[in-house]
């Protein structure tokens, strides 16, 4: 039998689908919310397609969200918006296995997830707040196209073999991810290549509690 210690979830489009901003993702709900929405479509189209310059970007938006009082985004954005599913694939593995979160997301958004579906832990890039509102200042801790050295170093701190990991994502900076751990998951994939690359892919996020079963029953 195999045996997977750790599920590891990608979190924007995969835990969370914030409609109606790029790749359902946490940075764009929060500049939606903020009202910085348009100014931030810019810079992503500006700097998506140089992955270098991705930590310039994560500067570049954060810097937005200076002098935004943090209440007024959070009252939109939360409760987050949980894929179909979710909650109870979650109930159902969180008593066999560890269960954390891997995003180049935004942590406000992460952490929030975590606790209110009571994950180990929950690893984003990082906005500063001061006195209720954001300070414009940023962390970049999971590099958009740099995640497999996160969890490399993820794997080591929570005492964990890649062959022990399952990590479930949607998009093509998972790829990566999902090449050096044992068992990979794409839901609902927004590019063919992850498909592709992926062990298993899967529309339905309740399914996952059996696919992972299933993996570990075979010889």
């Amino acid at each position: 039998m195999r045996h997977i210690l750790a599920v590891i979830f990608d979190l924007d489009g995969t835990l969370v689908r914030y409609h109606g901003v790029e790749f359902e993702s946490s940075w764009g709900a929060i500049a939606a919310a903020a009202g910085v929405q348009e100014e931030s479509k810019r810079l992503l189209s500006e700097f998506l397609p140089r992955p270098d310059a991705y930590p310039e970007w994560v500067r570049r938006d954060a810097a937005l969200l200076a002098g935004i009082p943090v209440q007024e985004v959070t009252k939109k954005i939360f409760p987050p918006p949980y894929a179909a599913g979710v909650p109870r694939a979650i109930d159902r593995l969180r008593e066999r296995y560890q269960l954390g979160i891997l995003s180049s997301g935004v942590d406000l958004v992460a952490e929030h997830v975590r606790a209110d579906l009571g994950l180990e832990f929950a690893i984003a890039n990082r906005l500063f707040i001061e006195d209720g509102h954001f300070t414009g200042k940023s962390e970049m801790l999971v590099d958009l196209w740099q995640k497999d050295e996160v969890l490399q170093q993820v794997a080591i701190e929570h005492d964990l073999a890649l062959s022990q990991i399952c990590y479930v994502g949607d998009h093509l900076n998972d790829i990566p991810v999902m090449r050096i751990v044992a068992l990979s998951i794409a839901f609902n994939p927004k590019d063919g290549e992850l498909a592709r690359i992926a062990d298993v892919v899967t529309h339905d996020f309740a399914q996952i509690p059996d696919i992972i079963e299933k993996f570990e029953d075979q010889k």
